[in-house]
């Protein structure tokens, strides 16, 4: 049973892959992603697949964009020799979010088995569009929040960073044109993983319905529509339905944290939720070709306690979009 990071980069991985398979064989190997055991990843198939509201809406003709949140408010703390040698990418986009990613863009699998949700998670690895030297520009910001340096562990002058968003396309028929957003970062005064799924407005003039799936700290379904406004009026204006699972007194006792129950998965030799070795190594090549063309630019600085670089915001606004919140007013 292995926790990620899996390797250093592709090279790296592949090498420790080709020893552990040598040793104990492909069916014997775990490699623990626990985002993949988190209470509402698991439950992203069902809301998909189990509610035709959403179920045939769910493609480029209906969607306008997905955005997927996993923001901290803490810094690296006591993990600065680990995380200096890491970065955002490697810690958090090759693994935890290119997964979910994947989740949420799959098609239905063909069948419910650990084979057919992996062959359905794989279709949408390949399918996802490369960078090269004039796209990397306009679909990757790295940051780096201000005072990293000074943390204990980390080397002066480090250029490691600490957020990174992304803007990507999977070019398949369902998803042609829709883009992806992902951003993830340490010191961004909240703390929440968060997965918006935005639907293009019928009208230019209404808000557009926003379904969220709540990771954490609150676990939860949000979705935003439209209604008349009450009275003697046609005015249309946006109100929602939330539900929160972890409100729930017994939701929270039945409900095992996601080691738990990956580990339980293991001695059980259930592989539903674990990452398999083509998957890993598609995720390094496209995390590594990032990396590559990015080359020795200088993150942009963001200061504690904001929601990342302004650049970050900018790499939405170029399409006319921006990063969803919850109005203040639904908050709980």
């Amino acid at each position: 049973i292995l926790e990620k990071p899996f390797g250093e980069n592709l090279a790296s991985a592949t090498v420790l892959n080709k020893e552990l398979e040598a040793h104990f064989g492909a069916g014997q190997i775990y490699r623990i992603d626990h985002y993949l055991g988190k209470e509402m990843v698991r439950n992203i198939q069902a809301i998909r697949f189990a509610n035709p509201i959403f179920t045939d809406v769910w493609n480029s003709r209906y969607i306008e964009s997905v955005q997927i949140s996993a923001l901290e408010d803490m810094g690296v703390e006591t993990r600065g020799g680990y995380y200096d040698a890491s970065g955002a990418l490697k810690d958090m986009v090759q693994n935890h979010l290119l997964q979910i990613l994947s989740i949420m863009a799959m098609e239905e699998p063909k069948e419910m088995t650990p084979k057919g949700l992996h062959d359905a998670q794989l279709d949408v690895f390949d399918a996802l569009r490369q960078a090269d030297e004039e796209s990397i520009k306009e679909m990757l910001v790295l940051g780096q929040y201000e005072g990293y340096q000074n943390e204990p562990l980390v080397r002066p002058g480090s250029q490691t960073e600490t957020f990174a968003a992304l803007k990507l396309f999977i070019d398949n028929k369902r998803w042609k044109g829709t883009p992806f957003y992902i951003r993830t970062g340490k010191k961004t005064g909240t703390r929440e993983i968060e997965l918006s799924v935005i639907f293009r407005r019928p009208y230019p003039e209404v808000e557009p319905n926003v379904l969220i799936i709540k990771i954490q700290p609150t676990e939860g379904v949000y979705l935003q529509f439209n209604i008349k406004r009450p009275g003697d009026t046609d005015d249309i204006i946006p109100t929602k339905m939330d539900f929160c699972q972890s409100c729930s007194f017994i939701n929270q006792m039945n409900t095992p944290e996601a080691y738990e129950r990956l580990l339980g998965a293991c001695v059980r030799g259930e592989r539903f939720w674990f990452s398999q070795w083509d998957q890993i190594e598609t995720s390094w090549k496209y995390v590594d070709r990032l990396e590559e063309l990015w080359g020795d630019r200088t993150p942009a600085a963001y200061a504690p306690d904001t929601a990342g670089p302004r650049e970050a915001d900018a790499l939405l606004a170029q399409d006319g979009h921006h990063w969803f919140r919850e109005p203040e007013v639904y908050k709980r």
